[in-house]
């Protein structure tokens, strides 16, 4: 039996952070988070271009046009969709996230969500401050899944070392 080691991270990778700019002061904080992370990684940061948009139902259109140029090896969509009274924030939610994962499945290029809807958001200190802190970490997440995600589709397209077994008797190899 061997031992999976996680993929090691390719710091030369090429990566597109698109964010929304309804509540940017907020957003920004993803920005932020995700560039201290890929810095501590040893990501160089001219390797990330940032792209900003209207709004999180923006997202999906802009990460699809990025991902056909074939330049980037990641995209990360940062956004809040908050429930603003006057829709359902639910719909716009589930758009913005259905149409991410769209993205990613018909292009081929990894993208990730680092796309907020809280059910309860309201513009008071509390939640500013919460949020604050929130969406940095989200960033730095973002950051360690775009490069986790990168090196484990370059570990996939590599090919299996041969072991000699055929494939009925790789097979039950493996089930022992």
């Amino acid at each position: 039996m061997s031992t999976t080691h996680p993929p090691k991270p390719h710091t030369g990778s090429r990566i597109a952070f698109i964010q929304s700019t309804w509540h940017k002061p907020l957003v920004d904080r993803t920005r932020d988070g995700f560039a201290a992370r890929l810095a501590a990684l040893g990501h160089a940061a001219g390797h990330v271009d940032y792209f900003e948009v209207p709004g999180a139902f923006e997202l999906p259109l802009h990460a699809k046009r990025l991902a056909n140029k074939g330049h980037y090896d990641a995209i990360v969509c940062a956004g809040l969709v908050v429930d603003g009274g006057i829709y359902r924030h639910e719909f716009v939610a589930q758009a913005v996230i259905t149409g991410l994962m769209q993205v990613q499945l018909e292009t081929e290029v990894p993208v990730i969500s680092a796309v907020l809807t809280p059910h309860h958001f309201h513009e008071h200190e509390e939640h500013r401050a919460y949020f604050h802190a929130h969406l940095l970490s989200k960033g730095e997440e973002a950051a360690q899944a775009a490069l986790a995600t990168i090196a484990s589709l370059r570990n996939l397209a590599r090919p299996a070392p041969s072991s000699g077994l055929n494939g009925e008797a790789l097979l039950m190899a493996q089930i022992r």
